[in-house]
This record gives structure tokens, sequence and C-alpha cells, in this order.
């Protein structure tokens, strides 16, 4: 679980907390870290990153927007997996 929080008028997170509820191989602050060093989470970024002006959302009307094969939704992409697991020592 990753929760990110944001205050108006502040385009940084002022806080990311993961919680792996005791699952995960690295503590839980690394991870944070890990996401806060890999990830432009301001909210002009997230929108830029993930192309979310672009119109795909109808197609996520049914059956959900997470865990889909059958369509290339951007926030499914793993391409910066290998670098995380480089960057936590795994």
């Amino acid at each position: 679980e990753v929760q990110v929080a944001y205050a108006i008028g502040v385009a940084h997170p002022l806080s990311i907390n993961v919680e792996t509820f005791g699952t995960g191989k690295i503590a839980d602050e690394k991870i944070a870290q890990l996401v806060d060093d890999h990830f432009d989470l301001r909210p002009g970024a997230i929108i830029r990153d993930l192309d979310l002006r672009r119109p795909i959302y109808q197609q996520t009307a049914a059956y959900g927007h997470f865990g889909r094969d059958d369509i290339a939704l951007p926030w499914e992409n793993t391409s910066r997996a290998d670098a995380l697991r480089a960057a936590a020592g795994l």
C-alpha cells in the first residue's frame, strides 16, 4: 500500500508512506525512499507520465482498470522495475 499526501498549491508530495504489512523484502521506509527517488509524483508529472489527457477511460469502464492485459494501460507499465530492484540491492 502506498499513500501519497499532497497540499493545495504545493506540487511535490508532503509525504510518501509505504505499508507492506510485513511482506516486504526491504524496509517500508526504504521502499518509500525508492519511490521518491524514481518517480516524479508532482500532479503535472503524473498526468504527463501516465498520458492521462488521452481519452482511454471508456475502455476501463467495464472490467476495471487494474491488472488487465487486454489493453495497454500506462499505469500497468513495469519498465522501472529493474532500476528499482537494482537500487534496492535485490
